[in-house]
């Protein structure tokens, strides 16, 4: 099969108060607005090399409305659209999405709405206060500490972690680079995918919900691990909670620390973790008790971690595993007799 994505390209996120969140994203953790269309606004990392990293549209409940992968070619943009719909799945053809132009847009099977296109405009600033004196950063680092670089993954949430991975690997040859299974049952908890050498830029936790669509988190990317702490100690200084880390997960091997925007939505900023190029990579399969999600072992994740978006009636989990106060929700869902 050919190479048919490149990478992630931007994040759409929907947030009940639009300037709330802005703000939150310039003031606290170092975007750019860069425009603003019909109510979205259009947000930059200093490093990411097209028009925009993120964008924040009006919603009722914070959420994801749609993830976007560049292709490898514009032929290869209509090669995954044709085996979409051969897997039986129905999008529809764009031809209005902000400096983007033609792109295909469809809902996966387990709910989330994922975008496709190849056309993009490129952003290298040549003048100006904002250009940088290397030809090959797009513009000049950010003054802000802790400035996220680059978009790096997103973690979606599902009701079938080894179903969704596999649909995703052989409609759009996502590789599979590693999974988690809870140590008290076979039961996948989390996967992660990617479309190049990271370890991931997809990942896909366990949803105990009746809700489709949900994401866990969205996630940027620092150049080290001294920014990630120092980014971890600004956000604290400025009143802004830190929900887990620092410190290292297991599979992927990235620096990690979590924290929340105004509408709740999680925010994660990594650094770090491996590079792997070997193209017929076997996914191995770790459990809790391993590091899967904290490769010290030395630290318990809170229950908040569950969460994904929009809230729902039932549990989620996370790399970590379940907390032993939804364990039975998951592990044995006929556990409570009507």
């Amino acid at each position: 099969m050919i190479k048919l994505l490149s990478h992630l390209s931007y994040l759409e996120i929907t947030a009940p108060d639009v300037e709330e969140s802005v703000a939150f994203y310039e003031q606290q953790v170092g975007l750019t607005v860069v425009d603003r269309r019909d109510g979205a606004v259009y947000l930059r990392c200093w490093g990411d090399y097209y028009a925009y990293s993120l964008v924040v549209v009006p919603g009722t409940e914070p959420g994801m409305a749609t993830m976007a992968w560049r292709t490898s070619s514009a032929e290869a943009l209509d090669e995954a659209a044709r085996r979409i719909e051969a897997a039986g799945v129905h999008g529809e053809w764009l031809d209005d999405v902000a400096q983007i132009g033609r792109a295909y847009r469809f809902i996966g099977p387990w709910g989330h709405s994922m975008t496709l296109h190849w056309d993009v405009t490129h952003h290298h600033e040549t003048e100006g206060d904002t250009a940088s004196i290397f030809p090959d950063r797009p513009s000049r680092r950010s003054r802000f500490a802790g400035a996220p670089r680059q978009l790096d993954h997103v973690t979606i949430a599902a009701s079938n972690v080894d179903e969704f991975a596999k649909w995703y690997n052989e409609v759009l040859g996502f590789r599979i680079m590693a999974r988690t299974v809870l140590d008290e049952a076979p039961i996948s908890v989390f996967s992660v995918l990617t479309t190049n050498e990271k370890s991931h830029d997809l990942g896909i936790v366990l949803d105990g919900s009746t809700r489709a669509g949900r994401v866990n988190h969205v996630a940027f990317w620092l150049d080290s691990r001294d920014e990630l702490l120092m980014a971890a100690d600004v956000l604290d200084e400025n009143g802004t909670r830190i929900e887990y880390g620092p410190s290292v997960h297991g599979i992927g091997e990235q620096s990690y620390v979590y924290f929340r925007e105004p509408s709740s939505l999680r925010i994660e900023l990594n650094t770090g973790g491996y590079r792997n190029y070997v193209p017929d990579w076997k996914p191995n399969t770790w459990k809790p008790s391993l590091g899967s999600l904290n490769m010290y072992r030395n630290s318990t994740m809170p229950m908040s971690m569950t969460e994904s978006f929009p809230a729902a009636d039932g549990p989620s989990a996370t790399e970590e595993g379940v907390p032993e106060e939804l364990r039975d929700a998951l592990v044995n869902p006929y556990a409570n007799h009507g």
